[in-house]
């Protein structure tokens, strides 16, 4: 983590310090807020900032609105944050620019916090619009960034305000950074990592890069029987990326050739139709019967999976085994979670559904670490360079 942090804002007390968080959490079809993670883990900044008596600025996105739509406010978002931090005072502005903005950002007074309404109401926001950050920039003296999952999108609140003002990381970013970067630059060994999801065309950038330093790969989930049906199998009406079977084969081939020990689901829990209902058959993952589709990993590839979960020194997990939302073909990704917490090793999740599974089986509180972010992480361990990171400062940089 080669950037100025949060921490080298020696004298913020009284500066109006905009930072960038990620709250852009699940909801229901009522609004109410399914999962808080993302907003839990931005209070270590928020506290530090507001400790040292600095006026918050704080700024997120949430969903994708087509403009301003009254049903992506961040309002729920805000009475949960003043759940957190009951003695702050927490105004939501009615908007992220502006004269009314700017007037509320005035008035803040040391350790009080505005929170910015929905940064994507304004397509200027994805379009990195110089003149849109410029506004943005001009609400405050300094910006830390801890949006960890939104530092790969070069947007105008994660990288171009960062031309206008002395730009940080914040502590959440710099924890997602040092964790993930620690796992790909200098892993406990074996280093062991679990891919699962829908789409191999989705990972090709992380096989590429983990097949070079990685001891293990273990494909399991959708992707599975994309590798099954590049080698020849039958898949039944499984899902495949067709636009990926030449990868899956080169992938195979350049394991074979350079002593990577890839492993890909050679059985699966089959159903007669996508439902927890369903008509159910274990069977070779290659031998799907016609009308039938693979849900979940098999009891075979469940125990060859556990072995090398077992004797790992880091494991790095990102996808599903199966279908883990429907109690029939949960198992797969269950057995996996639980071996990887009884492993001893350094375990981290790569954000998106792998996260939601585990919190759903009760077993996110025994994992290292679970990444706020999942495209974000699946960049960084791509090998990618995140631009919302690439902005900020130099860790030897003089701030004043």
């Amino acid at each position: 983590m080669l950037k100025a942090t949060v921490r080298d804002l020696t004298n913020i007390k009284g500066k109006r310090v905009f930072v960038r968080v990620d709250h852009n959490v699940p909801q229901d079809d009522t609004g109410k807020i399914e999962d808080d993670t993302r907003i839990k883990e931005s209070l270590t900044t928020i506290r530090y900032c507001l400790d040292k008596g600095a006026r918050v600025i704080l700024c997120s996105h949430l969903g994708r609105p087509k403009g301003k739509d009254p049903k992506a406010s961040l309002k729920p978002v805000v009475e949960r944050l003043k759940k957190y931090l009951p003695k702050a005072k927490i105004t939501l502005a009615n908007d992220c620019v502006g004269a009314e903005v700017e007037k509320l950002v005035n008035g803040l007074k040391d350790g009080e916090i505005v929170y910015l309404e929905n940064i994507r109401f304004y397509k200027e926001e994805t379009d990195n619009d110089e003149k849109f950050s410029k506004k943005l920039a001009g609400l405050a003296d300094y910006y830390v960034n801890d949006a960890f999952g939104a530092a790969h999108r070069a947007h105008a609140s994660t990288e171009g305000i960062t031309k206008f003002l002395p730009a940080v990381a914040g502590f959440l970013l710099e924890k997602e950074i040092k964790i993930l970067g620690e796992a790909i630059n200098n892993p406990k060994r074996p280093l062991t990592v679990i891919l699962g999801g829908k789409k191999v065309s989705d990972k090709i950038g992380v096989i590429d890069n983990l097949m070079k330093i990685a001891d293990n790969i273990l494909i399991g989930g959708g992707m599975s029987y994309t590798f099954a049906k590049s080698m020849g199998g039958e898949v039944g009406n499984s899902i495949v990326d067709e636009t990926s079977l030449e990868y899956c084969k080169a992938v195979v081939d350049f394991a074979k050739q350079h002593g990577v020990k890839i492993y890909v689901a050679t059985d699966c829990v089959a159903a007669d139709k996508f439902a927890n209902d369903a008509h159910t058959l274990v069977c070779d993952s290659d031998k799907i019967p016609n009308g039938w589709e693979g849900l979940d990993i098999g009891p075979k590839t469940i125990e060859l999976f556990k072995k090398a979960v077992l004797y790992s020194g880091t494991i790095v997990w990102n996808g599903p085994m199966g279908v883990f939302e429907m109690e029939s073909f949960a198992k797969g990704t269950y057995e996996i979670a639980k071996a990887a917490v009884e492993s001893g090793a350094i375990t981290i999740i790569g954000g998106g559904d792998s996260a939601s599974a585990v919190m759903k089986f009760g077993l996110a509180d025994r994992f290292t670490h679970i990444s706020t972010g999942g495209g974000a992480s699946l960049e960084l361990l791509e090998g990618k360079v995140l631009p919302g990171v690439a902005a900020l400062l130099s860790h030897d940089a003089r701030i004043d």
